[in-house]
Parts: structure tokens; C-alpha cells; sequence
């Protein structure tokens, strides 16, 4: 499954980047990689770690879910957390928010808050 799913994450990223007319070393230089890792990245060679990914969608300026859209693990898991039958890795997301850097973590609130807002608004 890791194998499929990293090819399926270098489809999506080669398919935005095309979309958005940059070039590898264009995209490596913003997360500070090479271009031969981007293209690694693309063929689905190698996997992308939780913080390049993160690096990835605010650069290509989509949410980290673009990733797994169409991908049918991830359908199936989604199915299953909407049902309720899904437990929550808590130690994953902690370790990924201990990863963020300040400006990160400010973002992630701050789109949180907006969302909460926007929740909100639908009660009133």
C-alpha cells in the first residue's frame, strides 16, 4: 500500500505544479530540496515525510487532503471515520505539531479559529 500511495501522492503533486506552470527546481527550492528529489517525490521513488508534505500544500497552496483525494485507502478510512469507527492517533498529531516552527503553528491555529467561526455561524 506505501508503494501505491506514494506514487499516488507524486501524481497529485506533479499534476499541481504542472497546473501551476513551475518547474521541479522551481518547487525544491521553496522546501528546500533538491530537484532530483522532487522528481524522486514524483515518480513515487521516495515518500514524502509529514513535513515536507506540509511544506508541499502551503507552497502549491492546497489543503494537505488534495494529497489523498482519489486515493481508495484513504476513501475507505474516510467512509470509516465519518461512521465513528475510526480512533484518532493522537501521538501521530502531536508529534506532527511539535514538528511545525512558530509561524506554522500560528497558521494552523488561526485556520482553525476561522473554521470554528464558520461553524458557528450556521447555529445562529
Amino acid at each position: 500500500m506505501e508503494d501505491n500511495f506514494n506514487k499516488h501522492l507524486g501524481n497529485k503533486l506533479k499534476l499541481r505544479r504542472l497546473a501551476l506552470g513551475l518547474t521541479q527546481t522551481k518547487v525544491a527550492k521553496a522546501i528546500n530540496v533538491t530537484f532530483q528529489q522532487i522528481q524522486k517525490y514524483e515518480k513515487g521513488t521516495n515518500g514524502v515525510s509529514s513535513i515536507r508534505l506540509l511544506q508541499l500544500a502551503n507552497y502549491l497552496k492546497v489543503p494537505i487532503n488534495y494529497f489523498f483525494e482519489d486515493f481508495s485507502e484513504y476513501l475507505v478510512n474516510l467512509e470509516k471515520s465519518q461512521e465513528g469507527h475510526m480512533n484518532v492517533n493522537y501521538n501521530f498529531l502531536v508529534k506532527l505539531y511539535s514538528e511545525l516552527n512558530a509561524d506554522q503553528k500560528l497558521n494552523l491555529i488561526n485556520h482553525y479559529k476561522y473554521q470554528a467561526q464558520i461553524f458557528l455561524k450556521q447555529f445562529k
